[in-house]
């Protein structure tokens, strides 16, 4: 049952908005009945919204039933899903505020509730909420992943996120996918980027600088801005950026030749030193792209911040956590993913400190916002020249299509089920991405639905051989980032996807111990000294040799018509008996 934007209203008047606040901090609070109305606080507003993934549209988005924290992380945000995610933060089970935060009854209520996202339905909320702060008292803070996740930006090469930013209004962001466009494209969509670009953590390498790279301080060997200095509601907030650490890592390095990354803490602590002595700031803000346990870690380390806005992990928190170090304390949020989430952190700054704040993590659902006419326009405009590849239906999905979890999601198979089938390969091996849109049951899927969980600047296929031991040590490596008891060890993404192979994991056990009685699907073990054909995409080393991911994707849709997927290939998990990170999980 669909509701229209009358009843809508009316059942939000009857049931209210869940309190954000954890339970132990506030109690279990009713909101207003219009979920939009956030109340002026202080004199300093930042909102912040975080990997949006080029989603200029409403979008369907399912939430993890399983985010696994093992050690320190055990039972704490981000690691909580479903019940205990509402239990933890006072969430009302089965509203608006349950669905947009957990995974719990996602179909039903994603036809109740509609969409959310898209650029103009946030750009309405974003100019409402700056008229009711004042002009002058507030902030919009981009974390990065941005210019990538569409084909349109795919095919403008980030171009049409940077106009659709501009026209947002955002004042400052920092990055990650950004840099997987080549650097003089990188450089050229910041100059045409309205706002500011910062990055601490992002150097010019030494030999780049004598060949004449373009670097923003030649002493300190900055690629970029590292801070910038801004007036809000009459105080001095310093913004300072932190880029994904790992990039080179992460994505190809071949792109970005002239630069280096890292977490960079100490740098951080000096730099934060330095303008805290020179500037005078009353208020210090990272804008963070490491991931939240990366930037739970490096606030228990760096002192003299005062929020860190991070993103990276796709953690939608209800509410910040409040981190104790040397000198003080830092609130550390996190905004979600593709467009789904506005943070909005209103502050009471005097003095030169933080005397008080108030936090809501307001979900876009586009049904109860008015999308900004200009901004439409221009999503219109910059979608039309590729509409029709965009529309094409290839096939319909017969069950909730979504990635999102530590293991394979439903979309993550379907690509999986595709590399093998148009390969002719006996196991398929998909990057743990989590970006990506959901689809419904019983809706077409459609060229943009494909290219939402698929585009990237290196999306060529391979086919190859590979022996049973050389697929342990990739999964064990891959476990290895997503589970390491250090945070500074984690790159943020979920466990590399698999088809037509079974296995065990001990999320708990040391390197090289997490993977264990790997099988193909008929039951035959793997066997270490044997070569299997494995196919795969995403190559970060060197370009493969096949075409891209969406092709093959495609051709296998349009050949099936209907998705019906046989088998998921989630592993057996171990020692993760009462972990709140998982919930209705079965392998």
């Amino acid at each position: 049952m669909s509701l229209n934007r009358r009843e809508f209203l009316r059942l939000l008047g009857l049931a209210g908005a869940a309190g954000m606040l954890p339970r132990t901090v506030l109690g279990a609070m009713k909101g207003p009945s219009d979920p939009y109305e956030i109340p002026k606080f202080g004199n300093v507003c930042l909102m912040h919204i975080t990997d949006t993934h080029a989603q200029l549209n409403p979008v369907y988005f399912r939430e993890p039933n399983v985010n696994i924290g093992i050690g320190d992380a055990f039972g704490k945000a981000p690691h909580l899903v479903g019940e205990a995610l509402l239990k933890h933060f006072g969430i009302e089970a089965g509203g608006m505020d349950a669905h947009a935060y957990s995974y719990l009854n996602f179909e039903e209520a994603a036809r109740q509730y509609g969409r959310v996202g898209g650029f103009a339905h946030l750009a309405t909320l974003v100019k409402r909420l700056r008229a009711e702060r004042g002009d002058g008292n507030s902030l919009l803070l981009d974390g990065g992943d941005t210019w990538q996740g569409s084909g349109t930006a795919l095919w403008t090469r980030g171009m049409d996120m940077v106009g659709a930013c501009n026209r947002l209004g955002v004042d400052i962001m920092t990055g990650h996918w950004e840099f997987t466009y080549l650097e003089e494209e990188v450089l050229k969509n910041i100059e045409a980027f309205s706002g500011e670009f910062v990055a601490q953590n992002v150097k010019v390498r030494e030999e780049a600088l004598f060949e004449g790279v373009p670097v923003f301080d030649e002493d300190t060997g900055h690629a970029f801005k590292p801070y910038t200095l801004r007036n809000v509601g009459g105080a001095k907030v310093a913004v300072i950026g932190q880029a994904f650490p790992y990039t080179p890592i992460a994505n190809p390095q071949r792109f970005i030749p002239n630069w280096t990354f890292g977490i960079r803490d100490e740098a951080l602590q000096s730099l934060v030193n330095q303008v805290r002595e020179t500037e005078k700031p009353d208020l210090v803000v990272v804008i963070s792209h490491n991931g939240m346990d990366v930037d739970l870690k490096m606030a228990s380390i760096v002192t003299g911040v005062d929020v860190v806005l991070g993103g990276h992990t796709h953690d939608g928190m209800p509410a910040p956590t409040i981190v104790k170090n040397a000198s003080g304390q830092t609130l550390v949020c996190n905004a979600g993913s593709n467009g789904k989430f506005l943070g909005v952190l209103d502050l009471d700054v005097r003095d030169g400190r933080v005397r008080d704040f108030r936090y809501r993590l307001a979900p876009i659902f586009s049904n109860l916002i008015e999308p900004d006419a200009e901004m439409a326009a221009y999503i219109a405009e910059v979608r039309a020249p590729y509409k029709d590849k965009l529309e094409e239906k290839l096939a319909v999905a017969d069950t909730v299509l979504y990635r999102r979890g530590n293991f394979n999601g439903t979309f993550d198979q379907l690509i999986c089920d595709a590399l093998r089938a148009v390969n002719d390969a006996q196991i398929s091996l998909s990057p743990g991405f989590r970006w990506g849109t959901t689809v419904l049951p019983g809706d077409a899927i459609t060229m943009d639905n494909v290219l939402d969980q698929t585009c990237i600047t290196y999306p060529e296929t391979y086919a190859r051989e590979m022996t049973g031991e050389e697929i342990k040590l990739i999964l064990e490596d891959v476990c290895d980032n997503l589970f390491n008891n250090d945070p500074y060890y984690q790159q943020g993404g979920d466990m590399v996807r698999l088809g037509g192979l079974d296995y065990v994991c001990d999320p708990a056990a040391e390197m090289g111990q997490r993977i264990q009685a790997m099988q193909l699907d008929d039951g035959t073990p793997i066997e270490a000294s044997k070569k299997y054909k494995v196919a795969g995409w995403a190559t970060v080393g060197s370009q493969s040799p096949g075409e891209p991911i969406w092709e093959t994707v495609a051709t296998y849709l349009r050949d099936q018509k209907t998705v019906s997927l046989k088998k998921i290939n989630t592993p057996k998990l171990k020692n993760v008996e009462g972990n709140p990170g998982i919930a209705d999980y079965s392998a």
